[in-house]
């Protein structure tokens, strides 16, 4: 069942930021590896999907290389460390 919010109810977007892309990326890896749910999801888990989003991530690490500030350069390091920590343990476990 849908639930119609009013404009007042609707949380304000965000503007675009480089930020914001990288935690929503972040987001995104982290529920296909059943860090976070969705409700509605079985376990969310989809490894396919978290291995995409990572390399997705490395990609924009690669082609923005040299044009980031130093808090955006460590923020897409310390994500793609993490994500691909995390990808290892729970692709272990599942074998």
């Amino acid at each position: 069942m849908k639930i119609a919010m009013s404009d007042e109810q609707k949380p304000p977007i965000p503007p675009p930021s480089f930020e914001f892309l990288i935690l929503t990326l972040r987001m995104q890896a982290e529920v296909a590896l059943g860090l976070l749910t969705v409700p509605g999801d079985d376990d969310g888990k989809d490894l396919d999907r978290a291995r995409h989003v990572i390399d997705l991530l490395a990609m924009l690490e690669t082609k923005t290389k040299g044009n980031l500030t130093l808090p955006e350069q460590r923020l897409i390091e310390n994500t793609l460390t993490e994500l691909r920590f995390r990808f290892v343990q729970i692709s272990e476990k599942n074998d």
